[in-house]
């Protein structure tokens, strides 16, 4: 993942995961993780990679916490 921190806000640009793991959920742990991060530091979530805000407008209650709109 390609991330940065400014503030409060831990802007999402880019997941990536090597092409010999695409479809096993790997990106989908990546996202667990960067979340609980997010909630464990008081962190809102910029979902400017499309993966993220996929996500988050498919589960908009499970991100809502941590959901820089």
């Amino acid at each position: 993942m390609d991330i940065s921190v400014s503030g409060d806000k831990l802007t999402v640009y880019h997941t990536e995961v090597d092409t010999a793991y695409e479809g096993r959920g790997f990106a989908k742990l990546l996202l667990n993780k960067l979340v609980s991060y997010a909630r464990e530091n008081r962190l809102m979530i910029v979902p400017l990679c499309p993966y993220v805000h996929t996500q988050f407008k498919r589960h908009p209650q499970e991100y809502a916490d941590v959901w820089a709109k």
